[in-house]
């Protein structure tokens, strides 16, 4: 998507490498350079580049389906011409993975939902990027393709999907609070709106609460669910908020258990384990749905809050 007001381009995910393919050509770069002076028509590109007019518009398609081409069609001698100019100047490709941000006391992590480590998933099961299936329904094998950490739906049945995040607690602080946030409804054929599921948040092992989904929402297409998804098929899900600190475990706000920030062992861990999954006796096995920030209602990914302070005479550990 651009940037607002500039001509930016920022590319992840299957965009990404749409683009990456697209730029992999010194036809197409040359190309891109001759339109950066003005627009031009087919013809004169043939002319400026020396090709065959069947290469040109070969090279013009392939830069045109990765959104890199603007395309007017403007009256000529003989009908409508088609005038092409270059839609960026710049182009800034995201690499998958998560993303920190850091701010006084607080680190915010963004882990896209197919960047999971570990899968042990049990149809039926699948995983989507914004524009295409990744593998076989219904094969747990699918969710170990490459291609898995571009997915931006993913559901099963039962099982375990576990996600790493970056321990960015810094040097001689305590954790005060830890919040998981994502968008989940549960799992049935097609879609349900009566099919609830017992979803549980895991962080280092630790249970932090089950969720009873009431539903497997669709019927209604969800606000960023892509066009290309069918209707019947779910189309989104609830925001929700797993949280734990000194005081216990809450969802949403609602206290689920005593067990205390303290029983994570943090400052012991390089890493953070978090696992979201449906138990096998589980007394609501109706599975789950996770959503991406390309599918669903919420643009937000797996989203990992972690609070922190300083113990009595420490002093911040500042990298310069």
């Amino acid at each position: 998507m651009p940037i607002a007001g500039s001509r930016t381009l920022i590319a992840e995910g299957q965009r990404a490498l749409a683009v990456v393919r697209a730029l992999d050509s010194e036809t197409r770069l040359s190309m891109l350079s001759l339109l950066s002076h003005s627009p031009m028509n087919v013809s004169e590109l043939t002319a400026a580049m020396q090709l065959p007019h069947s290469t040109v518009n070969f090279n013009l398609k392939l830069l045109e389906d990765a959104g890199l081409l603007e395309v007017q069609y403007m009256p000529g001698t003989r009908g409508r011409q088609k005038l092409i100019s270059k839609r960026y100047e710049e182009i800034l490709i995201k690499v998958p993975g998560a993303a920190v941000t850091a701010q006084p006391n607080i680190v915010e992590i963004s882990m896209p939902i197919g960047n999971y480590r570990r899968s042990d998933v049990v149809p039926t099961c699948g995983l989507a990027t914004e524009s295409k299936l990744i593998g076989m329904i219904d094969d747990p094998r699918s969710f170990f393709e490459p291609e898995h950490v571009f997915a931006q739906i993913i559901w099963f049945r039962h099982g375990r999907l576990g996600y790493d995040f970056p321990n960015n607690l810094p040097h001689g602080a305590e954790a005060s609070e830890l919040e998981i946030s994502l968008e989940l409804c549960s799992e049935a054929p097609e879609h349900d709106m009566d099919w609830p599921s017992d979803i549980t948040v895991w962080v280092n092992g630790v249970e932090l609460g089950t969720w009873t989904s009431p539903a497997d929402f669709g019927g209604v297409r969800g606000k960023i669910t892509p066009m290309w998804w069918p209707i019947n098929h779910s189309q989104y899900g609830v925001l929700k908020r797993f949280k734990i600190n000194r005081e216990g475990t809450f969802i949403d706000g609602k206290k689920s258990s005593d067990v205390s920030i303290d029983n994570l062992k943090l400052t012991d861990q390089h890493q953070i384990q978090v696992t979201v999954g449906v138990k096998d006796d589980a007394r609501h096995k109706g599975g789950v749905n996770i959503f991406g920030r390309r599918f669903g209602n919420i643009e937000q990914d797996l989203l990992m809050r972690l609070w922190y302070e300083f113990r009595e005479g420490e002093r911040p550990y500042i990298i310069k």
